[in-house]
């Protein structure tokens, strides 16, 4: 624990301006518990923060401190039930007011916050610090043989699990199943690794750059498709996870996927109209669906990465949260950095 009542933690003020700054050090209340942040991982929310000021509708209009993705130990549980130094993850959600029509996804009620969040006023802060407090159901204590370092990893690999859990719900089967997963950044790589884990008889990945395919065979995909220069197969692949977000791809999968194949929707699209030719969609009867954030797949993202030590590789930098500008300028390299991880604060 820091020896002075302060610690410090790095705040987004606007577009391409943040500092570290000096704050106090956080009280934890009854049911809450005070965490020792090791790793922050940065996720493209984070990037739109601080590169635009905004992201989507969610304007940074206070100093806004980033970061959802997060390891580290506990520091301070007032209750006494976790001891000083345990190693953990947290589930970033807080949940809102409970909808009874889909009572079991709470990650969809209205009212709720996640960390490093400009969606609420006040806006809620993020784990790019010191020191952080959250309640105590959101920790996640880790299984002795997954380190500090990888569990960085749970949230967005939580999020790679709940896409295939949308798949199921569609229909789909995964094991022995032909996989499609397109835009191999972060959240793609681990979508690879899961839909591996899951059965998947083969697993291709999709993308535009060389860096991110090559660590997507990493990750266990069987075969790449450099799609500024190759077209992908038509309808070949009984699930796709479509993880870019990028117009184009939205209407290459349609035409990729197989008659009463699934597709889901991971990557976060512009809030805009944009063309996409929906004759496949109709005319192969697919079936598309959403996913966003997760409820219940930390656990077995935690489970997953415990078991699966290669997961790691995803991570390609760790820099000093010191220096902002060097970290989310290295996060927004996609072709040369698979996931970027803040290092433990000097």
């Amino acid at each position: 624990m820091p020896s002075s009542r302060e610690v410090r933690a790095l705040f987004i003020d606007a577009a391409e301006q943040a500092a570290v700054r000096r704050v106090d050090v956080p009280a934890p209340e009854a049911g809450q518990v005070r965490l020792e942040v090791h790793h922050v991982g940065i996720c493209g929310s984070d990037l739109h923060y601080y590169f635009e000021g905004a992201n989507g509708a969610f304007v940074v209009r206070e100093p806004l401190i980033p970061g959802h993705e997060l390891s580290g130990v506990v520091e301070h549980d007032p209750a006494g039930e976790l001891a000083p130094g345990t190693p953990v993850t947290v589930h970033p959600a807080r949940f809102g007011e409970r909808d009874a029509r889909f009572a079991d996804a709470p990650h969809l009620w209205r009212g709720g916050s996640y960390l490093g969040s400009a969606s609420t006023w006040p806006h809620t802060q993020g784990a790019l610090s010191e020191l952080l407090v959250v309640e105590r159901d959101m920790v996640r204590p880790l299984p002795p043989e997954l380190p500090v370092r990888r569990a960085v990893l749970a949230e967005p690999l939580a999020v790679s699990l709940h896409a295939l859990a949308q798949a199921k719900a569609a229909g789909a089967q995964l094991e022995g199943a032909r996989v499609l997963v397109t835009g191999a950044g972060p959240i793609g790589l681990l979508a690879v690794a899961a839909a591996v884990d899951a059965g998947a008889a083969a697993v291709t990945a999709a993308d535009v750059l060389p860096g991110p395919l090559e660590r997507a065979r990493g990750q266990g995909a069987q075969d790449t498709v450099d799609v500024s220069t190759d077209a992908l197969p038509q309808s070949s692949f009984d699930v796709v996870l479509e993880c870019s977000g990028a117009t184009a791809a939205i209407g290459s999968v349609l035409q990729a996927v197989r008659p009463a194949g699934v597709v889901v929707q991971v990557g976060m699209v512009p809030a805009e109209p944009r063309p996409v030719d929906l004759s496949p969609f109709i005319a192969k009867e697919v079936r598309y669906v959403g996913t966003f954030r997760f409820h219940e797949e930390i656990d077995a993202a935690i489970s997953l990465l415990a078991r699966r030590p290669q997961i790691e590789a995803v991570i390609t930098h760790e820099l000093p949260p010191e220096d902002p500008e060097g970290l989310f300028s290295a996060a927004r390299d996609s072709a040369s950095s698979g996931k970027v991880i803040s290092a433990p604060w000097s």
